[in-house]
C-alpha cells in the first residue's frame, strides 16, 4: 500500500486511539478521513436536543452523515415540500438548517462546525496495521496496533508505554537496521493480509515483527561523588589484599 504525503502539522490517529474520547468533556469524532475535536461544540450546546446526536456518536466514525464529493451534509428530498433538504437520520445536529420553513430559522455566522479547521486535531489513518516488537533483552514480545503513516519514531514513541528506554535501542527488521524516518511500508516491510485472506489464510496468521536490541549507550551514568571515589578506592584496595592472601 502507497502512503500518501501528509501535511507534517497535522498528527495521524488510529480509530483505536479516537474511540477513547467518548465523553461530554472530551468528545471526538472521525469523518471522511478527518479527526476533529468537538468538545466546545458539546459545551456550546449544551442541553439542546441538536448536540444529542454528537454524544451518541463520540469516538466514532461518522463519515454516513455526509457526502463524500462535497464533503457536506447529506440531503434527500423531502417527501412533502420535494425540496432538497439536509439529512440527519439520528436527529438535528447543530449548524443543520431546518427541513421545513420554521420561525426557528437563522443564517450561519461563519462555516459549519465540519467545514471549520479550528476543530480538526488531526487526521485518521488510511489503514491500521498490526506491528510485533520483540524486546530481545527482556525476551518479551508484544503486539500493537499502528498507523500505515508512522514512521518508526512515532510508532517508537507508542511503544514507550511499554518501555521508558525505547529510545536506547536498535530495531531490526530481517537482519536490516529499521530507518526510523521511514514507514513501515517503506522500509519493506509488506502488508499481506489481502493475499492471506484471498487463499483462505486468516489474516492474524502472521504478523510482522521487529526485534530491539539494547544500546549500551550509558544514558544513566553519572560522576561518582568525591565520598564515592574514596569508597570506591578502599573498596578496590581491600579486594586487592584478599586476592594477594589467597595468592600467597
Amino acid at each position: 500500500m502507497s502512503v500518501e504525503e501528509i501535511p507534517q502539522k497535522l498528527p495521524v490517529y488510529g480509530p483505536f486511539e479516537v474511540i477513547i474520547h467518548n465523553t461530554p468533556q472530551d468528545c471526538w469524532l472521525s469523518f471522511l478521513g478527518k479527526v476533529f475535536d468537538v468538545t466546545p461544540l458539546v459545551k456550546q450546546y449544551k442541553g439542546k436536543d441538536c448536540i444529542k446526536p454528537i454524544l451518541a456518536f463520540a469516538g466514532k466514525d461518522v463519515s454516513h452523515w455526509f457526502d463524500e464529493r462535497t464533503g457536506e451534509i447529506q440531503h434527500f428530498i423531502h417527501p412533502v415540500t420535494g425540496v432538497e433538504v439536509p439529512y440527519c437520520p439520528h436527529g438535528p445536529i447543530p449548524d443543520v438548517a431546518c427541513q421545513v420553513p420554521c420561525t426557528q430559522w437563522r443564517p450561519l455566522e461563519g462555516a459549519p462546525w465540519w467545514a471549520s479547521s479550528k476543530y480538526q486535531v488531526g487526521l485518521l489513518t488510511k489503514c491500521v496495521r498490526p506491528l510485533k516488537i520483540i524486546n530481545m533483552l527482556l525476551g518479551r514480545d508484544i503486539i500493537m496496533n499502528v498507523c500505515c503513516e508512522d514512521t518508526f519514531f512515532r510508532i517508537r514513541e507508542r511503544y514507550s508505554i511499554f518501555s521508558s528506554e525505547a529510545d536506547s535501542y536498535t530495531w531490526v527488521y530481517m537482519d536490516k537496521v529499521v530507518d526510523m524516518n521511514k514507514t513501515m511500508d517503506e522500509n519493506g516491510i509488506p502488508d499481506d493480509r489481502e493475499k492471506m485472506a484471498e487463499v483462505g489464510i486468516p489474516k492474524s496468521f502472521y504478523i510482522p515483527s521487529v526485534r530491539l536490541y539494547f544500546n549500551d549507550d550509558l544514558k544513566h551514568w553519572e560522576e561518582l561523588t568525591d565520598d564515592e571515589q574514596e569508597l570506591d578506592a578502599e573498596v578496590c584496595c581491600v579486594c586487592k589484599k584478599n586476592k594477594e592472601e589467597k595468592s600467597a
